[in-house]
């Protein structure tokens, strides 16, 4: 179905079909294109073998039509077959605009502008299909090695009929993988970039091989209560995540839904706590759905103060502020925690006794108004004691307020970060990630 070659045959379908529906607007009529495709290489794995493997090209564009103060949307595939493009999207355009007057009026609707343009490419040294599966399966034979690789291309942009374009091209790649003793425990893992590098790779693969031989010592119960505890960068990941959900938002600030709103009641975080968004590395685009930019960086919480909020121009036009080119959901885009000063070596010593949590999940608001999040350790988690591991756990539930084990409870941040990727691929392969480190926490709760 798909008819592209290479990736400057995407921008030359996208630019093609932008022309002809852009040619085809009436008085008073503004359109905002998106484009989001992929061409990418998968392979599933179990027990290290493979299962399934192909390649996955697919792209989908997105039309909003605005007029008479309405706002409306429709989607369909670039195929890269000329006739066929301008076909469905000035079928699209026609159905947009018989359907745009039904619609009530928006008071908030945000109107497109031309504030310049951009066009980013970041290339990558990737795996090559012909031999991807040995590279990533020969470091693991012997192992029940079980995941997914998805590696390729992918692309995002956002076209106005005032001029305005925005391209963003980026090769990446991930493994999202779990290493399974005989016990059916498992170690969680992954590893991503844009560059292949075989001996991080190794490294990382010999690291959880320690670590799944961790996973045969005895089971220590745990019993409900608040202890030491060192998270990990990808268990502090899913803690930061919660954030975009009803946190770091000005509209949920304002609307009395954020978890964050005692920050403006004077209360703060830990001062070794520093939050921002940072776009520098390129791994999402810094256009939003609007098509403004964000800025290269934007710090949010600055030493436990909360010093801004992700702003939309739809609710910076509701509050009368100043959007700071965050998404319509004013969710974090590029998050990035800053480092501290525990060192990896001197991680089990700082816990003395208590637990080590590699990852987290099933995580929700327990009190949103006083900052609680609950969930349940997964994967790789010991009970410590003496600067030991000496033992697994059973799964626990944790709850907890983010002023605690992201303030006053927080005793140290790690001096490595890493990059936890977003691993999703419902209906696409999602971009971006956040780069954390681990935190060790005083009196981490837990409540079964």
């Amino acid at each position: 179905m798909y008819n592209f070659q290479s990736n400057n045959d995407w921008e030359k379908s996208f630019n093609f079909v932008n022309e002809q529906l852009f040619n085809k607007l009436k008085k008073d009529e503004y359109l905002v294109v998106q484009l989001r495709a992929e061409n990418t290489h998968f392979i599933r794995f179990n027990n290290a073998k493979v299962r399934q493997t192909g390649i996955v090209i697919d792209a989908e564009v997105s039309v909003k039509l605005i007029g008479n103060q309405r706002v409306i949307y429709s989607e369909f595939p670039l195929t890269g077959n000329i006739d066929i493009d301008v076909k469905n999207a000035l079928e699209n355009l026609d159905y947009l605009r018989s359907s745009l007057k039904n619609l009530p009026e928006d008071p908030y609707i945000v109107l497109p502008k031309n504030e310049g343009s951009s066009h980013e490419i970041y290339s990558g040294k990737l795996l090559n299909p012909d031999n991807a599966i040995s590279e990533i399966l020969k470091p693991v034979q012997g192992l029940d090695f079980t995941g997914y690789y998805t590696g390729g291309t992918i692309i995002r942009a956002n076209y106005n009929s005032l001029g305005q374009k925005h391209w963003f091209n980026t090769d990446s790649f991930f493994i999202d993988y779990s290493l399974i003793n005989e016990n059916e425990k498992a170690i969680k893992g992954i590893f991503s970039g844009r560059d292949w590098h075989k001996e991080k790779y190794d490294h990382q693969i010999k690291y959880h091989k320690q670590k799944l031989q961790q996973l045969n010592l005895p089971i220590h119960e745990v019993k409900p209560g608040s202890y030491r505890t060192y998270l990990a960068p990808a268990a502090i990941a899913d803690l930061l995540g919660m954030f975009s959900w009803g946190g770091i938002s000005e509209a949920s600030l304002r609307q009395g839904g954020s978890a964050l709103a005692k920050l403006r009641e004077g209360e703060n975080l830990s001062s070794l706590f520093h939050l921002k968004e940072n776009f520098h590395s390129g791994n999402v685009p810094r256009f939003n759905d609007f098509g403004e930019m964000s800025p290269d960086e934007l710090p949010l919480i600055v030493a436990g103060k909360l010093v801004n909020s992700l702003i939309s121009s739809r609710t910076a036009l509701e509050y009368g502020l100043k959007s700071n080119g965050a998404s319509s959901f004013e969710s974090l885009r590029s998050p990035e925690l800053a480092s501290g000063t525990l060192s990896e070596k001197e991680i089990l010593k700082a816990i003395g006794t208590g637990l080590y949590l590699s990852n987290l999940h099933y995580l929700n608001w327990s009190d949103r108004r006083q900052g609680k999040i609950t969930g349940m350790t997964r994967y790789g988690c010991f009970w410590v004691e003496n600067g030991e591991i000496v033992a697994t756990i059973k799964d626990l539930r944790f709850d907890d307020s983010l002023y605690s084990f992201f303030g006053k409870n927080l005793l140290a941040l790690t001096d490595f970060r890493e990059f936890i990727p977003e691993v999703s691929t419902y209906e696409s392969r999602s971009l971006g990630g956040c780069l954390i480190p681990g935190g060790l926490v005083d009196g981490f709760t837990f409540t079964l």
